[in-house]
């Protein structure tokens, strides 16, 4: 199947998005709010003066991220055409939409003000990883081959990163 671009076969415009990123919205909800009813010890971080701008920062960041994938890549012409979307926001991080949802969850645990919630963007982005490596990165290998390979010795899975030319 490498190689064979055939328009019957291009991924599915959803994919596994939803199941990644529910279950990194509710392990944050559910952290947030063992934190706020005392289930869970809390470590303020607000002595720090960061929680509130970093949160901030984070969103704007995941945001930017979000509609440079959606807009500016249009990955819904990509992935109709058969096309690998390698330029843009991509150029720099194979997954923006998840890293974008992941900088969303780490500005909710910098509003929630827990420093021990912080253990759930680990698990987060590795859900993240096995999810990706196991569905969506094995369908692209599928679809193409050695230019897929490629991608990824150059761009991150989910840090956005200028590196690897």
């Amino acid at each position: 199947m490498s190689g064979n671009k055939d328009k019957q076969k291009h991924l599915p415009m959803i994919g596994v998005g939803p199941l990644c990123v529910s279950v990194m919205i509710g392990l944050t909800v559910a952290g947030i709010l063992l934190s706020k009813l005392g289930l869970i010890p809390v470590l303020h971080m607000a002595v720090l003066k960061i929680p509130l701008a970093a949160g901030v920062m984070l969103i704007l960041l995941g945001t930017v991220m979000y509609a440079n994938a959606l807009f500016g890549a249009k990955i819904d012409r990509h992935i109709t055409s058969n096309t690998l979307a390698q330029t843009g926001v991509y150029a720099y991080v194979r997954n923006p939409i998840y890293s974008a949802f992941m900088m969303y969850c780490a500005a909710a645990l910098c509003f929630a003000d827990n420093v021990y919630l912080f253990v759930l963007l680990p698990v987060c982005w590795g859900w993240m990883t096995v999810l990706m490596k196991h569905t969506e990165e094995k369908w692209l290998f599928n679809l193409y081959g050695e230019e897929y390979t490629a991608y990824c010795r150059k761009v991150n899975r989910c840090i956005p990163w200028f590196g690897k030319r």
